[in-house]
């Protein structure tokens, strides 16, 4: 209203001449004439203006339209159908509005309007975010991947990319996958890259990362969790399909496209190091370029200056990437399996239900939060891994049973008897035939004396027996038992043919 007041004020002072009011109000003739109409229109001077308060005047000299007889849409729905379908255009909701209404309005008008109504209902405005130092940082992958030669074949690397809102520090390095290791890792490489770790994370709705989306209960992925756990932060996952929760990270990604891939466009790499290596390069100048005004310095100026003692610290020992696996059952014979591979926890546990954790070098089994075994990770299948301490008393008495066992078990008895078991262990064609001719063996010293026990050994050795029932036949006999192999007695039968009946 201040250049109309001008224009009024000019015209009181110089007539009628518009090319002067022009001149001394600086704008255009036809601007001055179509002000001065309306001032005439409305019966308004410079003397009635100078009573009128600037919403008076405006709306004496531009009264509102007369309200168009044309159908108007219901701005409400289209703005719904372009929120919800992202295929759906302004083009399109016209031409079906044309179509059920061929009197409305034409396209551009129906467009101003819509921008209109979008205007006064509070849409297209946005809310300056503030972010403070170590508050956050928000990660994403890029949309773009890099080819990369693997050994002769061409692979598709993709671009994590991470910002912290406040300094603006951006992170990027190439994993061969978006999948849960390599999401992981780069999260861990991250945190080693800030020297800290943010309050919070703010990541996209990735399946690695979330579980079930939501903006108010969302659930975060297992091994996702465990990170998050082991670094003390907090995740809450952006929207689905609102890239506004987490506009510095989408800017971000928009930076690593402009001084990252595209100077590296023309540049083929071989190995996934090789790519990383030049991203590192190309990242440390992006960091260290001076910001657009009206900010100062740069990212890692900013950095150093307000956010890197608002971190907090990084654990004593860095996360370990995994895979956890949810609500394993114990078999009944106290292990659980993964991989098709078995591996033991305490035999009390039986039937219950435990989680466990896999690296690549051990599984840790958990039970209700507590860590309660962990186990070198099994290659192959059908293998197990049992621990000694997890047996039932029972089973390790029987398990307990091995070769060495059995040798120190019979020298307990005496000489004749520890040579004995050991021409039963080795005498066999498998282990577990002379494991049980031996038990059979010291089954037999719980009843009979060790004196006797060693004769009846000697005689056997004498005799080049191999089972436990040739002693038994000894011992059962009551006789005294006699070292020499032509004495009448066990191991001598008369009807038994001797090796010269068949020369």
């Amino acid at each position: 209203m201040r250049r109309i007041r001008e224009v009024l004020r000019l015209r009181a002072a110089l007539g009628q001449n518009i090319t002067a009011i022009a001149a001394g109000a600086s704008m255009s003739r036809s601007t001055v004439r179509e002000y001065l109409q309306r001032a005439m229109a409305a019966k308004i001077d410079a003397s009635v203006a100078t009573g009128l308060t600037d919403e008076a005047l405006e709306a004496a000299l531009f009264p509102p339209a007369e309200e168009s007889k044309r159908p108007l849409p219901e701005w409400a729905k289209i703005d719904e159908d372009l929120c919800r379908h992202k295929h759906v255009t302004r083009k399109l909701l016209w031409m079906e509005y044309k179509a059920d209404h061929p009197d409305g309005y034409e396209f551009s008008q129906f467009s101003l309007l819509l921008s209109e109504w979008q205007k006064a209902s509070g849409r297209g405005l946005s809310m300056r975010q503030v972010h403070h130092a170590g508050e956050a940082v928000q990660v994403d992958y890029a949309g773009d991947t890099v080819a990369v030669i693997d050994q002769g074949s061409e692979r598709q690397a993709q671009v994590f990319v991470a910002c912290l809102p406040c300094s603006g520090l951006i992170y990027a390095e190439a994993t061969w996958t978006q999948g849960q290791d390599d999401w992981l890792a780069a999260h861990v490489r991250l945190f080693a890259f800030l020297g800290g770790v943010p309050a919070k994370i703010i990541p996209d709705n990735l399946k690695v990362g979330v579980t079930h989306a939501s903006y108010y209960d969302p659930v975060i992925n297992a091994s996702y969790a465990a990170l998050i756990k082991h670094y003390e932060t907090a995740v809450l996952p952006a929207r689905v399909r609102k890239p506004k929760d987490k506009p510095s990270a989408e800017n971000s990604v928009l930076q690593v496209y402009r001084w990252l891939l595209a100077p590296l466009r023309k540049r083929q790499f071989f190995s996934l190091s090789e790519l990383n290596e030049a991203l590192r390069e190309r990242l440390a100048a992006l960091n260290d370029k001076p910001m657009a005004p009206p900010r100062e310095g740069s990212r890692r100026s900013l950095f150093e200056a307000v956010e890197r003692a608002a971190l907090k610290r990084l654990p004593t020992e860095p996360y370990v990437v995994g895979e956890w696996k949810i609500g394993l059952t114990v078999n009944v014979d106290y292990h659980i399996a993964i991989e098709r591979n078995y591996y033991s926890v305490s035999y009390t546990l039986a039937r219950k239900v435990v989680d466990a954790f896999l690296t690549p070098s051990n599984v840790q089994i958990v039970y209700r939060g507590e860590r309660i075994a962990t186990h070198p990770r099994l290659t192959g299948q059908n293998r197990y891994s049992t621990q000694e301490t997890h047996r039932a008393p029972a089973h390790s008495a029987v398990a307990n049973r091995t070769p060495d066992w059995l040798r120190g078990e019979a020298a307990k008895i005496g000489v004749a008897t520890a040579e004995y078991v050991e021409r039963l262990l080795t005498g066999r064609d498998h282990v577990e035939q002379g494991i049980r001719s031996c038990l059979g063996i010291l089954r037999m010293a719980g009843k009979y004396p060790a004196a006797r026990m060693e004769a009846a050994c000697h005689r056997a050795l004498a005799a080049g027996a191999r089972s436990s029932g040739y002693v038994e036949e000894l011992l059962k006999s009551g006789r005294p038992i006699s070292e020499s192999v032509s004495d009448d007695g066990a191991g001598h039968h008369g009807n038994i043919r001797g090796p010269g009946y068949y020369n």
